[in-house]
């Protein structure tokens, strides 16, 4: 995306980090840590926070993007950025939208929440483990999201993708299964493919 984008060495670079991102957790679950994998049950709840959380995340990211929105992000680079990747049609932007919803945000909770909190837990307190593990969510959001923003605005999305994973972390460590927490990042996406959408479209 930054350093060979619309290529495809970005694009075979992309393919390996993701299979990496992903299978780094399994392989050091299986051959490191020996123990099975689990679907992560939701035994001891944690919905209710899950909802409530997701609905108080997307309420503060409406109410920076009604107020302070205009200035901060320059609509007509997102809109070509946006076009350039093929999301200029609504049922293709409909599919990738639930893909980033329905599926990238429980991989994303398994990757950060799962993997992440647990061993930083391991080596740390509960809560610098908390700190620790949405400090590199949110370093592994800020490459992405400055190819779409400028820096101010890459700044202001950072804190809030850093106070979401700080809130998904600390509900991993209370209720033990990532489900909670994707449906509050679940929530949270939906709101933000909206705004998305509404500048496209």
């Amino acid at each position: 995306m930054v350093i060979f984008p619309d290529s495809w060495p970005g694009v075979l670079l992309f393919g390996v980090s993701k299979v990496w991102l992903l299978g780094l957790p399994i392989a050091w679950c299986t051959f490191v840590d020996r123990k099975p994998i689990s679907f992560s049950p939701p035994k001891n709840g944690g919905f209710l926070i899950g909802l409530l959380s997701g609905l108080g995340l997307s309420g503060a990211i409406l109410a920076v993007y009604l107020t302070v929105g205009d200035s901060l992000i320059d609509r007509e680079f997102l809109v070509s950025k946006l076009t350039s990747i093929g999301l200029a049609s609504r049922g293709t932007y409909i599919c990738a939208a639930a893909y980033w919803i329905l599926v990238n945000s429980v991989l994303e909770e398994y990757v950060w929440r799962w993997f992440c909190v647990k061993q930083c837990e391991s080596l740390l307190r509960p809560t610098v483990a908390i700190i620790g593990s949405a400090l590199f969510f949110t370093l592994h959001h800020i490459v992405a999201m400055r190819v779409y923003f400028g820096w101010t605005a890459v700044l202001v999305c950072a804190v809030g993708v850093f106070l979401g994973g700080t809130i998904w972390s600390a509900m991993y460590i209370r209720y033990r299964s990532i489900w909670p927490g994707y449906l509050s990042h679940a929530i949270v996406d939906l709101c933000i493919f909206a705004i998305a959408a509404s500048m496209l479209f």
